[in-house]
C-alpha cells in the first residue's frame, strides 16, 4: 500500500520542479509577434465607411453570427453599444459539434442574461459522465450539490441555439445583424477601422467602428492578421444520429474508450442521440464509395454499448454520415489597434471534452467586464494596451479546459506504447474511485473549477497511482523502469500543451504587466 503523505509529497515537489522548468523557458514574445502581422486579408481604409445608424456612427463591428458572436453582440449591445454584426449566413446552422454546453459554461449563460436560449429547443440537462472501457463502465456526476437545482450542463441542436442567441441579440434596438461576407479589415496606419463586405446582393460596402471583433470561426480567412494561427488536426470526427434508444446512463454524456480512439455518446433532443466517431489523422474512409459504412460497422459497432448497437446499426444504415476535422490552436494574438480575436478564430481546442462554448462564453464575460467602464472607444492605441490585460485574464478558465481537452485527447487514444497504455488504464481505474478521486477531474471538465494547477496536480496523480500500481507488491527493476517510462509519456503529453498555453500567464498570471491594466481616461 502506497503513504498517501508520502505520494502527497511526490507530486508536490514534481509540479514544482516543473513549474519552475517551465517558468525558465518561457519566452516572452507579444512584443515581437506584433511585428510579425501579416497584411494578408487587410484593405488600406480608403472614403467613408457606411453606417447603419444615421444618427450615429457603429461602437462595435462583429464579424460572425455563431455562439460567440451572438452573444457577445446582445451582451454588448445591453450595455449600450451599438453593435453591427456581419454574417456570412443568417439561415440555420446545422453542424455535429458546439452542441454540448457545460455546466460553467451554462453559469456564463445565466450571467449574460442568456439562459433562455436553452429553452424551446428540447434541450437536455446533462448531470456528467459514463465512461466505458473493456465492458466495464463508471459514472462520473458533475458537483452540483451546491448549486440550484437547474444547474446542469445542456446538449442541444447546435443551429436552434445559434438561431435563439440570434434573435435575442436581434430584439435590441441599438444591435442589427446583416448577412454578409467580410472580405478584409480596413487599415490606416496599422489601426484597425473597420471591415469591407460584400452583401447578399453581391455589393461592395464598408463598415467602420472604434473596435472590430472578429469571430468567424474554425475557418476564420481574418485570423492570419490579428494572431499567429498553429492550427493542428489531430483528428475528425465522424458523426450520426442514433433514433429509438435510450443511453445506458440517462442524461450523461457517454465515452467510450475505443480503439483507435474514443467513441461519444450525448442526447441532442428527447429522441436524437448524438454520436460522435473520432478518427485519427486529417483522413477518414470515403463515405461515397461505402468505404465509411464498413469501418463504422466493422471497427466501431462491434465496441459500442449493447443497448446503441441496434440504434447506431440502424443510423449507418440510413446513411446520413458526416464528418468535420477536430481543430487545436493555441491563442498567440498579435495585440492590433482596433481589432480582436474571440471565439474559435482565436483559440480552439480537441472538442473530446466539450469545452469551446463555455470558453468562448466565459472570454465574452472578461471583454464585457473591461469594456463596460468606457464611454469612449476612439482612442484605439490606448485601447488596445488596455485589452491586453484580456488576454490574461481569461487564462484561468481557457488554459485549464484546453490543456485538459488536449490532455485527455491523448489520453484516452489507444496506443501500442505500454507505458501509454498503463496511463490510459490508471486514468480509467482513478476515476473509478469516486470521491475526491473523479469529483476533482469532473469540476475541471465542466468548467465549475477553473484552476489549472489543481489540473495538473490530479494529472500526474493519475500517472502516480498508475507508477504505484506497478510497483505493487516488488519494485523490482524492471518494473521501476516501466513506472519511469509511464512519469515519462505523462510529461510528454501534458508539458508540451502547458508550454502552447503560456506557464507565466496560466500559473503566474500576476507577474503579467497587463494583468494590471487600468482603463484609459475618457
Amino acid at each position: 500500500m502506497v503513504d498517501p503523505y508520502a505520494l502527497g509529497w511526490i507530486i508536490c515537489s514534481f509540479i514544482t520542479i516543473v513549474a519552475l522548468y517551465n517558468l525558465v523557458f518561457y519566452r516572452k514574445n507579444s512584443s515581437e509577434t506584433t511585428s510579425q502581422s501579416t497584411s494578408e486579408n487587410v484593405t488600406t481604409a480608403t472614403g467613408e465607411c457606411r453606417s447603419f445608424n444615421p444618427d450615429g456612427d457603429v461602437d462595435i463591428v462583429i464579424v460572425g453570427a455563431g455562439v460567440a458572436g451572438s452573444a457577445l453582440a446582445y451582451t454588448l449591445g445591453k450595455d449600450g453599444r451599438r453593435v453591427l454584426v456581419i454574417e456570412r449566413d443568417l439561415s440555420e446552422p446545422d453542424r455535429i459539434v458546439g452542441e454540448l454546453l457545460q455546466p460553467g459554461g451554462y453559469l456564463k449563460l445565466i450571467e449574460l442574461g442568456l439562459e433562455d436560449c436553452v429553452e424551446k429547443i428540447d434541450a437536455q440537462q446533462v448531470f456528467g459522465y459514463a465512461l466505458f472501457k473493456d465492458g466495464k463502465h463508471t459514472r462520473l456526476s458533475y458537483p452540483l450539490e451546491k448549486f440550484h437545482s437547474d444547474i446542469a450542463g445542456r446538449s442541444f441542436h447546435n443551429g436552434r441555439f445559434i438561431q435563439r442567441m440570434r434573435e435575442k441579440a436581434a430584439s435590441l434596438p441599438n444591435v442589427r445583424l446583416e448577412q454578409g461576407t467580410v472580405t478584409s479589415l480596413l487599415e490606416d496606419q496599422g489601426t484597425i477601422k473597420g471591415v469591407q463586405y460584400k452583401t447578399k446582393d453581391a455589393q461592395e460596402l464598408s463598415a467602420c467602428a472604434p473596435l472590430t471583433i472578429v469571430c468567424d470561426g474554425c475557418f476564420s480567412n481574418l485570423r492570419r492578421t490579428l494572431c499567429n494561427p498553429k492550427v493542428e488536426v489531430p483528428s475528425c470526427f465522424v458523426g450520426l444520429v442514433l433514433e429509438n434508444c435510450e443511453l445506458p446512463c440517462a442524461n450523461h454524456g457517454h465515452v467510450i474508450l475505443g480503439d483507435p480512439s474514443p467513441v461519444l455518446f450525448y442526447p441532442i433532443s428527447s429522441t436524437e442521440i448524438r454520436c460522435l466517431v473520432d478518427v485519427p489523422g486529417q483522413k477518414v474512409p470515403s463515405i461515397s464509395n461505402g468505404e465509411m459504412a464498413k469501418y463504422l460497422k466493422t471497427v466501431v459497432a462491434p465496441q459500442v454499448p449493447p443497448e446503441l448497437h441496434d440504434a447506431f446499426i440502424a443510423a449507418v444504415d440510413k446513411g446520413n454520415i458526416r464528418t468535420m476535422p477536430n481543430r487545436s490552436m493555441p491563442a498567440d494574438p498579435y495585440p492590433t489597434p482596433g481589432a480582436l480575436l474571440m471565439g474559435d478564430a482565436f483559440n480552439m481546442r480537441h472538442p473530446l471534452t466539450g469545452g469551446g462554448m463555455t470558453v468562448a462564453l466565459s472570454d465574452i464575460v472578461v471583454l464585457r467586464n473591461l469594456l463596460k467602464p468606457l464611454r469612449d472607444l476612439n482612442d484605439a492605441p490606448s485601447l488596445c494596451r488596455y485589452l491586453e490585460s484580456f488576454y490574461t485574464l481569461r487564462k484561468p478558465v481557457a488554459s485549464t479546459i484546453n490543456t485538459l481537452a488536449g490532455a485527455l485527447y491523448k489520453v484516452f487514444c489507444a496506443s501500442p506504447d505500454p507505458a501509454r497504455k498503463e496511463m490510459r488504464q490508471a486514468c480509467f481505474d482513478y476515476l473509478s474511485l469516486g470521491g475526491l478521486f473523479s469529483e476533482g477531474p469532473v469540476s475541471l471538465l465542466s468548467g465549475l473549477n477553473p484552476r489549472p494547477l489543481s489540473l495538473v496536480l490530479h494529472f500526474f496523480a493519475v500517472a502516480i497511482y498508475g507508477v504505484g500500481r506497478l510497483l505493487l507488491p516488488f519494485p523490482s527493476p524492471k518494473r521501476i523502469w516501466s513506472g519511469a517510462r509511464l512519469i515519462a509519456s505523462a510529461s510528454g503529453i501534458i508539458l508540451p500543451i502547458i508550454k502552447a498555453e503560456g506557464v507565466r500567464q496560466m500559473f503566474f498570471p500576476a507577474t503579467v504587466p497587463a494583468y494590471y491594466r487600468t482603463p484609459p481616461a475618457a
